[in-house]
C-alpha cells in the first residue's frame, strides 16, 4: 500500500532547494555588484587623483613663473638702486675733491694778497745800480728803475712764486712801485739801492726762469743792472692784511 504523504515531502525538498539556490544567486549577484561598484570607485579615484595632480602641477608651475618674473623685476630694481647709489658716491667723491681744490686755491689766494704769513724755500734776487761811466750821456741808464723791478716780480709770479717781498716789505695784489731818482717807493715806503727781491717757491724753477736765454736776467744785464741770484734760501714773510 502506497504512502500518501510521500509527494508532499518531495515538494518541500524541492522548495528548499529553490530557496537555497535563490539565496546563493542573490549573494553572488550582490558580491558581483559590490565588486563592480568598488572597481568603478577606485578607477574614479585614480582619475580624480590624476586630474587633481595635473591641476596642482599647473598651478604650482604658474606660481613659479610668476615668482621668477617677480625676482627678475626685483633684481632690475636693485641694479637701478645700486647705480643711483654709485652716482651719489661719485658725486660725493667729486664734491670732496672739488672742496679740497677750492680750499687749496683759497689758501693760495690768501697768501697772494698777504692775509696769511708764509715761509719756505725760495730765491733771492738782488738788483744793484751799474757802474756809472762818466763819459755816458745819461746816468739814468745805470740805475735800477721800477720797470726792472716789475720785470723780476712778474717773472717770479709766472714761475710759481707764492709770495714776494722787496727789501723785506711784502708785496700784495694792490701794491704799487714808483721810481724816484736812485730810490724806489713801495706802497709809500722809500728804499735805496740795492733792492733785494725775495720769492717763496721752487728755488730751481725760479732760478731757471730768471736765467732763460734772452729772458729777464739777460735784459737786466743789457740795461747795465748788476743781478745776483741766490737760490735755496729759507724765507719768511709776515701777514700784511687781516680778513674782514
Amino acid at each position: 500500500m502506497k504512502n500518501p504523504k510521500q509527494p508532499k515531502k518531495n515538494n518541500r525538498t524541492s522548495f528548499s532547494k529553490s530557496i537555497i539556490f535563490s539565496l546563493v544567486f542573490l549573494v553572488l549577484g550582490f558580491i558581483m555588484a559590490y565588486s563592480y561598484s568598488l572597481s568603478q570607485e577606485e578607477e574614479a579615484a585614480r582619475n580624480f587623483d590624476g586630474k587633481s595632480f595635473s591641476e596642482e602641477e599647473k598651478r604650482f608651475r604658474g606660481e613659479l613663473i610668476e615668482q621668477q618674473e617677480r625676482n627678475k623685476s626685483l633684481r632690475e630694481e636693485l641694479q637701478e638702486k645700486q647705480a643711483t647709489v654709485q652716482e651719489y658716491e661719485d658725486s660725493f667723491s667729486d664734491g670732496e675733491n672739488r672742496f679740497a681744490d677750492y680750499t687749496e686755491e683759497a689758501e693760495a689766494l690768501r697768501r697772494y694778497i698777504g692775509i696769511l704769513p708764509i715761509k719756505g724755500d725760495g730765491l733771492k734776487v738782488t738788483l744793484q745800480d751799474g757802474d756809472y761811466e762818466p763819459d755816458s750821456v745819461n746816468p739814468n741808464d745805470y740805475i735800477v728803475h721800477e720797470s726792472h723791478v716789475f720785470q723780476v716780480i712778474n717773472e717770479l709770479y709766472i714761475s710759481g712764486a707764492q709770495a714776494i717781498s722787496i727789501n723785506g716789505q711784502r708785496i700784495h695784489a694792490n701794491s704799487y712801485i714808483v721810481c724816484t731818482g736812485p730810490v724806489i717807493t713801495v706802497d709809500g715806503v722809500q728804499y735805496p739801492a740795492p733792492f733785494t727781491i725775495e720769492a717763496i717757491g721752487e728755488p730751481d724753477v725760479l732760478e731757471s726762469s730768471m736765467k732763460l736765454s734772452g729772458g729777464v736776467m739777460d735784459q737786466l744785464v743789457n740795461d747795465n743792472i748788476i743781478v745776483t741770484l741766490d737760490a735755496g734760501q729759507k724765507i719768511s714773510m709776515p701777514a700784511l692784511l687781516t680778513e674782514s
